[in-house]
């Protein structure tokens, strides 16, 4: 374990499973032509997948 905490793998490995949400969730490629639109999807995109992982994280209790 403490190899993992050296490399930061927890965190990849938290960006890696959260890609895979968005590609799952929201598609593999934007879908807006324009970059400002774009921008606007990815924000939206970003909104969503935040929430879900927010409802899905357990309460602590102190």
């Amino acid at each position: 374990m403490a190899w993992q905490k050296s490399t930061g793998y927890t965190k990849r490995s938290r960006v890696e499973t959260q890609m895979g949400r968005w590609k799952t969730v929201i598609g593999p490629k934007l879908k807006a032509r324009n970059f400002d639109n774009q921008r606007t999807e990815a924000k939206i995109g970003v909104r969503v997948l935040n929430r879900m992982t927010e409802l899905g994280r357990p309460e602590r209790v102190a």
